[in-house]
């Protein structure tokens, strides 16, 4: 088998990896610090629908992250780019404090749904009114269909069960955009000079962080924080390249084992 190529990139996820709401992963800050001592390029990668780019850097700001906008690569950057690329109108199951990554795109008389995280939109009235603009013939886009998120009182649903509700009740399959998309990982390389097979992602999602990393030729990292259940890793196939407790442990072994 062929030696893997040096590592050129880090890829990390943000809530359940970094920090969980506004509390920060105990360390993390001071590991990003000696992250970034390492050569390597680092991009922030995140499924999060609950706020736009601009708050949620405020948001790690806060919590002392030294983290600049151009670094950080959301689901929310994909769907409009997807949205742009359609020119479709949508129907946009998001969080109001989400909206402002969608300023400029036309949403009246809508002709797509797109579906993020929304609890405040995830009512019948609402859903239905999708279930009809689908079964009209509107595309089905979900920012990501994530099953459960970590809040600081415990897991909380993702938008993966309303997107396959709708997905069963109109008998159709959504165009996915965030993690674990192949395309998702690219996009956030994009720019970077680095190939798939020179990156290496840490997160908190078996499945939508390291499974997806590893399916796009990526290394996968999984800590135990944020989502992380016992028996994860037992979940995708191939098995995490390495688990780990934290954000800092992980970092530990990059600067290491890897560089």
């Amino acid at each position: 088998m062929a030696a893997r190529r040096a590592l050129k990139a880090v890829l990390v996820d943000l809530s359940g990896t970094l920090h969980i709401e506004d509390s920060a992963v105990p360390g993390a800050q001071e590991a990003l610090k000696r992250l970034r001592s390492a050569p390597v390029t680092i991009r922030f990668v995140t499924n999060t629908t609950k706020e736009c780019k601009r708050d949620l850097l405020e948001r790690l700001t806060k919590l002392g992250f030294d983290i600049a906008e151009n670094e950080i690569f959301t689901s929310l950057t994909a769907a409009r780019n997807l949205l742009e690329q359609k020119q479709v109108r949508p129907l946009l199951l998001v969080d109001d404090k989400a909206l402002p990554d969608f300023t400029g795109i036309a949403t009246d008389d809508p002709n797509a749904v797109v579906v993020g995280l929304a609890p405040e939109h995830f009512h019948y009235g609402m859903m239905n009114r999708a279930f009809r603009l689908i079964l009209d013939g509107a595309p089905l886009i979900a920012i990501h269909k994530a099953r459960y998120f970590k809040k600081k009182d415990g897991l909380a649903l993702g938008p993966g069960p309303f997107v396959a509700g709708l997905e069963y009740a109109t008998d159709t399959k959504a165009t996915v955009v965030g993690k674990p998309e192949k395309t998702f990982f690219l996009e956030a390389l994009r720019g970077t000079d680095c190939a798939p097979e020179e990156a290496i992602m840490i997160g908190d999602d078996c499945r939508d962080d390291v499974g997806g990393a590893q399916n796009a030729g990526m290394r996968g990292i999984l800590v135990r924080t944020g989502k992380y259940r016992p028996a994860d890793e037992d979940k995708i196939n191939p098995a995490p390249y390495l688990t780990c407790e934290n954000f800092p442990e992980a970092v530990e072994h990059i600067l290491e084992r890897l560089l």
